[in-house]
């Protein structure tokens, strides 16, 4: 496998938790720093007066005010501390809990399933315009109210450095709003035990300069025209349309990714590999030996010469 390749798909991974790059991963981040020095504060001066309590002698006690320095030091201080700190919190990220509409902000959906992500964009109506899965594209600069739902377990969406973390709950549709400041590729994960190859569960958004967004906007409304290939017609007799789209074609499946335009996609397997042709062929041959429990059956039997034009089919998607 490519290392260039990897590293390019798996560009932003491991996520940075503490290196916001949002207004709506900032918050979070001020909080958990202070949490963190906070917690550890607290736990220093219970320590302290613990071991006073334990340890101190008659003389020393009275010279720190006896048995009344203990409570206010191991009982008083750490109630007043993290009270102060749980309001301190819940007053700073308020904020990042609204949904109501915000002018100009984009819609989208997320589905979390097992182990992939459907992505629906949609319009201010709340029609679906672009059908995509496991990536993310938005403006830099601009709001994105993302629709947040499963289809099967208890999922949690989370990119680190955008926003903070929000179940998928089965028949719920919570609302987690992200921005991106500068553009970049920003890794995620399933942050919830969803079973299977969870650990395996990634996600990507890539955040564009506006004009780069209205043009990967324009070509994915674009009118789907995939090429007649031998692979084309093999992808529909071998069973893969009865799980896949592809627009323009009689494929329409809908229990795995869409895949109209997945040779630009940056990776395979819900981000974790590299989106070229050796380990497309290797993917569609046999997906359980790269990911391990996941819902696409191996294709073991197809012969080499089928095999290549499908996965030639399949990287003419753009």
């Amino acid at each position: 496998m490519n290392a260039d390749r990897l590293a390019r798909a798996l560009s932003g991974w491991p996520p940075p938790v503490l290196d916001p790059a949002g207004p709506y991963s900032e918050p979070v981040t001020r909080l958990a720093w202070a949490l963190l020095l906070g917690g550890f504060g607290v736990l220093a001066v219970v320590i302290a007066a613990l071991a006073i309590a334990i340890w101190g002698g008659p003389a020393l006690k009275r010279r720190l005010g006896g048995d009344r320095a203990i409570w206010i030091g191991g009982f008083a201080f750490p109630v007043i501390v993290l009270t102060a700190l749980l309001i301190w919190g819940l007053t700073l990220t308020s904020r990042l809990s609204a949904t109501d509409p915000i002018a100009g902000e984009m819609r989208v959906q997320v589905t979390g399933e097992m182990w992939w992500w459907r992505v629906a964009y949609l319009d201010e109506s709340g029609r679906e315009r672009i059908r995509d899965a496991n990536e993310l594209h938005i403006p830099v600069g601009r709001p994105v109210m993302i629709e947040l739902a499963s289809a099967d377990v208890v999922h949690s969406f989370w990119i680190p450095r955008l926003g903070g973390k929000m179940d998928m709950i089965p028949g719920r549709t919570n609302r987690l709003r992200i921005q991106a400041d500068a553009p970049g590729v920003y890794a995620g994960q399933c942050a919830e035990y969803c079973g299977g190859p969870h650990a395996l569960m990634g996600f990507v958004v890539i955040a564009h300069t506006p004009a780069d967004f209205v043009r990967w906007q324009a070509g994915r409304t674009a009118p789907a025209r995939p090429p007649e290939s031998a692979g084309r017609r093999l992808f529909e007799q071998r069973g893969c349309a009865a799980c896949h789209t592809v627009g323009g074609t009689a494929a329409n499946g809908l229990a795995g990714p869409d895949l109209s335009h997945i040779a630009s996609r940056r990776s395979l397997g819900a981000g974790i590999l590299p989106n070229d042709r050796p380990t497309l062929s290797r993917w569609i041959a046999d997906s359980q030996a790269l990911k391990p429990g996941n819902r696409m059956p191996a294709y073991r039997q197809l012969p080499a010469d089928e095999l290549r034009a499908i996965t030639d089919y399949m990287g003419s998607l753009k």
